[in-house]
């Protein structure tokens, strides 16, 4: 384990984190973190905790920060999507070999009623992609 700790620290929460600036260079050698924001990655705010006023160094560490977490919470949901896609396969395997009477009557509707949902978001969503295309390569 890295002996030296950083200098922020980020405690995740929905939407968001909580802000400490790490202290572990103080008299008694004692680790302290000091509460010094509120972050809200939907909106982007930036929220100083209590009257403290953020440093430009406290602003650029956030914001950087905000940059990374959003990348990740981008990339998980994409990953969750393409796990959705190997459940879908692994459900339709199950269904066609392994599922009883008994197991395909208790989820059957609601598989299917997701599904036509699914299908209905992902057609319409097609379609507006292609007719702004078309529009765009009229445009042009």
């Amino acid at each position: 384990m890295s002996t030296a700790l950083p200098d922020y620290y980020f405690r995740v929460r929905d939407n968001g984190a909580f802000v400490f600036r790490v202290d572990s260079e103080n008299r008694q050698r004692r680790l302290e973190m000091e509460h010094i924001a509120v972050v809200k990655l939907r909106n982007g705010e930036i929220r100083p905790h209590g009257d403290r006023s953020l440093t430009p160094e406290d602003l650029s560490t956030i914001r950087d920060w905000m940059a990374q977490r959003s990348r990740t919470l981008a990339a998980r949901d994409m990953d969750d999507i393409h796990r959705a896609i190997d459940h879908l396969n692994l459900t339709a395997h199950w269904a066609q070999s392994k599922a009883s009477d008994a197991q395909l009557d208790e989820i059957t509707d609601q598989m299917l009623l997701a599904m036509h949902d699914l299908r209905s978001v992902l057609v319409r969503k097609k379609a507006d992609r292609l007719l702004k295309a078309a529009k765009d390569s009229d445009a042009s």
